[in-house]
């Protein structure tokens, strides 16, 4: 995966747009308007904040089914997607929770984002939902049906989870890109929120030879300088919410501090980034 042809960037931020519960969840709140309207906040403060990328998933809609998802949760989050997309001109990506990556590539593939994050490609995990198998498979041959050009994000030793092999980063980091064929691999702590260790990521960049890896949680702006000394880019959340909790609504002076704090890193690492704007309409 050519991280500059996407984002612009060799070392992109990729904020994350954590959408409000949606039909047939358990606390779907009956308004799809509301879930656009945050949607459309969050994005125009990520954007405005200097992130590279934004991914839309639906994580209040936890608990969450292990595989197969609503077909009304992928009819909404087409249409917020596609919402976002007239307010910025970001790449955007999509992640259907827990593991729904057909879901996620068809609805990327139909509005032209540019990539899904899939939790578990290869292996099989240990979590919350149950065991949950990785279908590379299905999904590589799914987005050669649909003649897509989608990339494919993928977690090794994905957080809220635990492998039923042994857990050897080297090995699960070279399954995922060699043998489950993903265009990027990322590395998060055991949670939402935990980082992972500079240990892990350079041993993970090291098993990756060249593919890209970002780190999936845990960054915020007193550590992403250090953390990314080790990766080739940051998913992040947490940190950019409301007095860093995981239910407030994106604070765009988090997202400007946070990005700040990142540049001081990859400046070194990249040519000049290029300012991404949000659309103005008359």
């Amino acid at each position: 995966m050519d991280l500059y042809q996407t984002f612009k960037t060799r070392t992109p931020i990729i904020g994350v747009v954590h959408l409000l519960p949606l039909p047939t969840s358990p606390r779907w709140g009956g308004s799809l308007k509301a879930v656009i309207d945050r949607a459309e906040q969050e994005a125009t403060a990520l954007a405005s904040g200097g992130v590279d990328g934004i991914i839309v998933e639906n994580f209040f809609d936890a608990p969450f089914t292990k595989n197969q998802v609503d077909p009304a949760v992928v009819s909404a989050m087409t249409v917020v997607v596609q919402r976002i997309q007239n307010l910025v001109t970001l790449p955007l990506g999509l992640n259907v929770l827990r593991n729904d990556a057909k879901s996620a590539i068809a609805i990327a593939s139909c509005v032209r984002a540019q990539f899904i994050r899939v939790n578990v490609l290869t292996g099989v995990m240990a979590t919350d939902q149950g065991l949950i198998e990785g279908e590379a498979h299905q999904l590589l041959r799914y987005r050669r049906e649909l003649g897509s050009d989608v990339k494919i994000l993928a977690d090794v030793l994905v957080k809220h989870a635990r492998p039923l092999s042994s857990p050897n980063l080297t090995v699960a980091v070279q399954d995922t890109i060699e043998r489950g064929l993903a265009d990027a691999v990322i590395l998060s702590g055991w949670a939402t929120g935990s980082p992972p260790t500079q240990e892990d990521l350079e041993l993970a960049s090291g098993a990756a030879k060249g593919t890209p890896v970002f780190i999936g949680s845990g960054a915020d702006w007193e550590n992403v300088a250090t953390l990314l000394q080790a990766a080739d880019g940051v998913i992040v959340s947490s940190s950019l919410k409301r007095h860093g909790r995981i239910e407030q609504p994106i604070d765009p002076i988090r997202v400007s501090q946070f990005v700040e704090a990142a540049h001081r890193t990859w400046n070194s690492k990249s040519p000049s980034k290029s300012v991404q704007q949000i659309k103005l309409h008359s």
